[in-house]
């Protein structure tokens, strides 16, 4: 087998395969052409790994990447070999994908973002990385993030110097965390990415970028083996140009995993198929809600909410029946709790003393020693050591768990009273900010109503502002396990509109 890869990395590129473009491919685009002879997963890796060449610290510097698999040319080869023995490996088969560098992944150093994890090297992959793997899937390479997740605002940290662009708007953010993650399946440097999700780091970065982003119900995707910052709000999963890829990524991740036991809601759930629920005439029949507690604020960008006022002209023209929803019952009379259920500190030094000595230090206090982090992360880190230790079946949980309920219940009531099968809003009210500025607005609507409820919600182009050259998200949000329903709707909106488009900062490779 060594020497059979040996020859197969030393044969040069497909000839016959100089036809396809990658710029904008889809999974099955690129297994139509493997399947004519047109491709192998050789090549197609070739063209992705030069495009990251000539254009992530080169050229428009988008600065996405912190490290490129040293390895995948090598697992490319194999799959070729085993395709033309049996053909594709699996549903992914040769799709390179993105991995957000909080995810562990074997053999290949994990960050989060952190000088202080600088060479971590885990020796098992979390479960999405495992299963999509698994699915027949290769990690292109490993993709910057905010340190810690921390902010939903920018792309920057301490292991990979300077900020992540925005291949839309060079000087733009590309929001966060997943920033690195959005930037580079934006520009077409992979087919699709991994990204995590607590309050926006999926959403946002889609809604910035231009992708489908979605954030799953809580407990029917797995956190295990990602670098936690809350639990009680954690969520993993696809960001990818088209729903259609996004679900196939979706399909392979979702599912049980006893390394992290919420996911045993799951349990009885892994018959779905969310391939089936992409159908165009989706949205006939369909009731939605604009949700305007979510966005509406004398902030909020006239541009953008043109554009989403488009939006749900186009959801009408669809099929759907647009209810103008004024607020979710009772909603502002729930209180917040004020104590710290659990949280950073907590999770994360739980996550690291599992890891033993495979991890350099083992608790925010002696990442704080350590002063190996992105400086304006400092106070945060701070504050977080200072949080009392309030584990499960605390009183500051126990009164999280009430809020939480509290909150699902109004949202479930109210979609129930009206007969929704989803709400609406535009994913950020504004447009990405310059980089560097954290002054003006931001915009940011995904911060409450999926973190607080764990109900599922989808992040889709909605249209441009600033002369076309920004771009906006709209947000599909549901009630629990409601994925296939969502996913219908956003692929119908998707097809009907055709918003997505590549950036031109990196165009096709001549």
């Amino acid at each position: 087998m060594i020497r059979t890869w040996a020859l197969l990395l030393s044969l040069p590129v497909l000839a016959s395969a100089q036809s396809f473009e990658v710029v904008e491919a889809t999974i099955a685009q690129v297994h139509d052409a493997m399947a004519g002879g047109r491709l192998t997963c050789r090549t197609l890796v070739d063209r992705y790994l030069k495009r990251i060449e000539a254009y992530d610290k080169n050229g428009p510097a988008i600065n996405s990447i912190i490290r490129v698999n040293p390895e995948v040319m090598k697992a490319a080869a194999d799959l070729d070999l085993r395709f033309s023995r049996t053909g594709l490996t699996g549903p992914l088969h040769c799709v390179p994908v993105i991995v957000k560098d909080n995810f562990e992944t074997a053999g290949l150093q994990t960050t989060n973002g952190a000088l202080v994890f600088s060479g971590y090297v885990p020796v098992k992959d979390a479960f999405q990385v495992k299963r999509i793997k698994e699915a027949g899937a290769l990690v292109l390479a490993k993709a910057n993030l905010y340190e810690w997740a921390f902010s939903p605002y920018e792309t920057v940290n301490s292991i990979l110097p300077g900020f992540t662009k925005n291949p839309y708007a060079l000087d733009r953010v590309t929001a966060g965390s997943s920033g690195g993650t959005a930037a580079a399946v934006a520009a077409s440097f992979g087919l699709a990415g991994l990204g995590s999700d607590t309050g926006n780091s999926i959403r946002g970065p889609s809604s910035h970028q231009a992708l489908t982003g979605i954030r799953s119900t809580m407990g029917l995707t797995s956190r295990g083996g990602v670098f936690p910052l809350s639990l009680n709000a954690d969520i993993a999963g696809p960001m990818a140009r088209t729903v259609e890829d996004a679900a196939r990524i979706f399909q392979a991740i979702a599912g049980e995993d006893p390394d992290d036991p919420v996911t045993a809601a799951a349990r009885g759930r892994s018959g779905a198929n969310y391939l089936r629920a992409l159908d165009s005439h989706g949205l006939r029949g369909a009731v939605i809600g604009v949700l305007r507690e979510a966005y509406e604020r004398d902030s909020a960008d006239p541009e953008v909410l043109a554009v989403f006022r488009a939006a749900v002209e186009d959801l009408r023209r669809g099929g759907a029946t647009v209810v103008d929803v004024a607020a979710v019952d009772g909603l502002s009379t729930i209180q917040r709790p004020k104590g710290v259920c659990m949280g950073f500190k907590y999770d994360l030094n739980r996550f690291l003393a599992v890891r033993g000595s495979a991890v350099p230090v083992k608790t925010v206090s002696e990442i704080i020693a350590s002063g190996k982090f992105y400086p304006p992360a400092q106070r945060r880190l701070e504050m977080a050591e200072k949080d009392p230790e309030n584990g499960p079946g605390s009183a500051a949980c126990e009164a999280n768990g009430v809020y939480r309920e509290q909150v699902r219940q109004a949202v479930v009531k109210t979609m129930d009273r009206l007969k929704l099968d989803a709400f609406v809003y535009p994913t950020w009210s504004n447009p990405p900010r310059l980089i560097g500025d954290l002054n003006t607005p931001h915009g940011d609507n995904s911060q409450f109503f999926s973190p607080a409820t764990g109900f599922p919600s989808i992040s889709v182009p909605m249209g441009y502002t600033r002369g076309g050259a920004l771009p906006a998200g709209i947000t599909f949000f549901g009630k629990p396990w409601s994925e296939s329903s969502l996913l219908k709707f956003a692929y119908a909106y998707e097809q009907a509109t055709r918003h997505r488009r590549a950036p031109i900062s990196t165009p096709p490779l001549r």
